[in-house]
């Protein structure tokens, strides 16, 4: 007697995994989130560049060891100060929520507005989901707000990057930069601080 396999119903299950899988991965897309980079263009006329009001100008430089320097204004050592990434009293997210307080008080009254609307209508739920994301942008973008340009150094693991771009998020700042952590900016910090600033 001859004994044989049938793989019948194996071509069944392979096409239902493989109908799965193809599924699965067109319905994950993928999180990216839109960073404007500073032109490196050197031709760029001084009325084409964005104009920032020194008083709502915020720089921070992100160091090694989650250890956070920043002006307020215009960069000089005078008004250089320290900061962390972690939370507590002298964390980051303290001196991002001062600088932003009137936006962040904008966007509290804001949240509270909307938390009361409530339908059962799904078209007039996500138009009024719609209409709040344009008012909470419109507040981040405003003329209030700071302008923050955010220098990691090549010392900082992604994380740290992440997490300070999560800060900008967490205190309704919309008008955000990266640019390259310079040597002159590690003479500031040195200066300061000390060659072995922590």
């Amino acid at each position: 007697m001859n004994a044989r396999v049938d793989f019948t119903p194996m071509v069944d299950m392979i096409m239902l995994l493989v109908t799965f899988f193809m599924l699965c991965t067109t319905l994950l897309k993928p999180q990216t989130m839109e960073i404007a980079m500073p032109s490196d263009k050197e031709d760029v006329k001084d009325e084409d560049r964005s104009q920032i009001a020194e008083s709502k100008a915020v720089t921070i430089m992100v160091d090694k060891d989650r250890q956070v320097y920043y002006f307020k204004g215009k960069p000089s050592a005078d008004n250089l100060d320290k900061a962390t990434l972690d939370p507590g009293k002298e964390s980051i997210h303290n001196v991002l929520k001062e600088t932003n307080a009137e936006a962040l008080q904008k966007v509290a009254k804001l949240r509270a507005e909307y938390q009361n609307k409530t339908t059962q209508n799904v078209g007039a739920e996500l138009k009024m989901k719609e209409e709040f994301q344009e008012k909470l942008d419109a507040i981040r973008d405003g003329d209030d707000t700071p302008s923050v340009i955010i220098k990691p150094s090549e010392e900082i693991s992604y994380q740290d990057l992440i997490d300070i771009l999560d800060e900008m998020n967490l205190c309704s700042i919309g008008k955000y930069v990266i640019d390259k952590f310079t040597p002159a900016d590690k003479a500031k910090i040195e200066a300061k601080f000390g060659s072995g600033a922590k």
